[in-house]
């Protein structure tokens, strides 16, 4: 078995509230804050289980992260690349509205996967967002980190092309597998059981990821 380690206000997220001068990494910014003529932005923080908060909240947990399906569905499907010339480095995503900014970094991939949705044909919805936002569920495509153990799975090109499975899932999947004989959960899988039927693993999203020993992931 693997281990694993709103209310739509204000223009489009009102949700966000005025906040002081935040200091983190050398990055300094306050929430809502305006660097041209009606132009206001917001930064956020996604976690390795797919839950969206305001970047400088203190306490990260179930109670204090997003939960509207309307609004996460709306902020991750406009998620891109921060190509904006602003925070890039260490706010490498970005949402827009309008003419708001919303800034996204994230523990380890932007969009996480949190539910199987039953088909057919079967999606893997990610974010929270219920069957607002999914991809169709591709079951050999998905890959195994041999470094972290951790399970991605394709997702869109402009939130990044990977995105992790929830730990959860994973759990709930790692059943399926199937490893070489003699080596029951030790290294690679080589296949995945679904449906009555053996998915041979493709390993396509290997080359997405740095050589192994470089990390992954980044903590809040």
């Amino acid at each position: 078995m693997l281990i694993y380690r709103a209310r739509l206000g204000r223009e489009c997220f009102g949700a966000a509230r005025m906040a002081g001068v935040w200091l983190r990494r050398n990055v300094t910014y306050t929430q809502g804050q305006s660097p041209a003529p009606r132009i206001r932005e917001y930064f956020y923080y996604v976690d390795h289980q797919g839950q969206l908060f305001l970047d400088d909240t203190k306490i990260k947990n179930f109670v204090t992260c997003f939960k509207d399906e309307q609004f996460l569905s709306f902020f991750f499907s406009r998620l891109r690349a921060n190509e904006s010339g602003r925070y890039q480095e260490h706010f490498p995503f970005l949402s827009l509205c309008g003419r708001e900014r919303n800034f996204l970094r994230c523990d380890d991939r932007p969009l996480v996967f949190t539910q199987l949705l039953p088909g057919p044909p079967e999606g893997l919805s990610f974010c929270g967002a219920g069957d607002r936002l999914a991809v169709p569920f591709r079951p050999e495509a998905l890959f195994v980190h041999p470094g972290s153990g951790r399970l991605y799975h394709p997702c869109p090109e402009r939130a990044g092309a990977v995105g992790l499975v929830r730990s959860a899932l994973a759990f709930q999947l790692s059943p399926h597998f199937l490893y070489p004989p003699g080596h029951a959960h030790t290294g690679q899988p080589t296949h995945f059981l679904w449906a009555g039927r053996g998915h041979s693993l493709t390993n396509e999203l290997a080359g997405h990821f740095p050589p192994e020993g470089e990390g992954e992931g980044e903590e809040s």
